[in-house]
């Protein structure tokens, strides 16, 4: 299973964003668990200025905008 936190104030986007990874999850047979972050504070601790931020299993792995589809499923064909 995957830790994935979606980084951002409740904006549109992050909330897209939050919403695309677990439909592309379900697509993959992925087995998530998605938290929201919409603290200022906490968003900036893992050094995300632009958001949305994705963080998958503590590592950052995207910041800025809504990910493309095939992007996220990059991050769960990878162990």
């Amino acid at each position: 299973m995957k830790n994935i936190k979606v980084l951002g104030p409740g904006c549109t986007n992050c909330r897209l964003t939050a919403k695309l990874i677990t439909e592309v999850a379900q697509e993959c047979n992925t087995e998530i668990e998605i938290e929201k972050v919409e603290s200022i504070k906490d968003i900036v601790s893992y050094g995300v200025l632009s958001t949305p931020g994705v963080v998958i299993d503590g590592q950052v792995v995207h910041s800025g905008g809504i990910p493309a589809k095939d992007k996220i499923k990059q991050w769960f064909s990878q162990p």
